[in-house]
């Protein structure tokens, strides 16, 4: 595989919502990539996610939702309204205790369903705002990017000792 598809792909994967770093880091070292590199490429474009995720958000959210009370969607407006009320509801008081810091370290747990997706939406819906939920989630991705890379580097060493090397 040349290292353009790779890359390519690595991107790819950095930037969907399932697999992100969880699914990008492993591939591209994997593929040959030197692990430093896949870290770096990798964080790099998934941190990307929070600014094309808030802009996504405010243009669909604001053409949806509508100005006043007589544009938008209206089914919309009430799911959106009735969403929000319940994330709300069982988030705020979390969020007042760990603000910002409290996005940033759900972002950095590397499982699915956690990421830079769902914290800039979970952010975005709570009111966080846009500077604050950025920095979180950059900093989510730096942690869990770390966390995923160190997995993989020592996984395959701890499989090494097992697996005997035919040369």
């Amino acid at each position: 595989m040349s290292l353009a598809l790779i890359l390519s792909i690595t991107a790819f994967l950095s930037f969907m919502p399932i697999s992100e770093l969880r699914g990008a880091i492993p591939f591209a070292i994997a593929s040959g990539i030197p692990w430093y590199w896949a870290y770096l490429f990798a964080v790099v474009l998934n941190a990307l996610v929070a600014p094309v995720c808030w802009i996504f958000l405010a243009t669909v959210h604001k053409f949806l939702y509508g100005e006043s009370e007589d544009k938008g969607f209206r089914w919309y407006k009430s799911f959106f309204n009735h969403f929000v009320e319940k994330a709300r509801s069982k988030l705020s008081e979390k969020l007042e205790k760990w603000g910002w810091l409290g996005i940033a370290i759900f972002v950095a747990i590397p499982l699915p369903i956690t990421g830079a997706w769902t914290g800039t939406v979970g952010a975005w819906i709570l009111g966080v705002s846009k500077k604050r939920t950025m920095a979180a989630v950059i900093l989510g991705v730096i942690v869990a990017g770390a966390i995923v890379t160190a997995v993989v580097v020592f996984g395959i060493e701890a499989a090494n000792l097992f697996i005997k090397k035919i040369q």
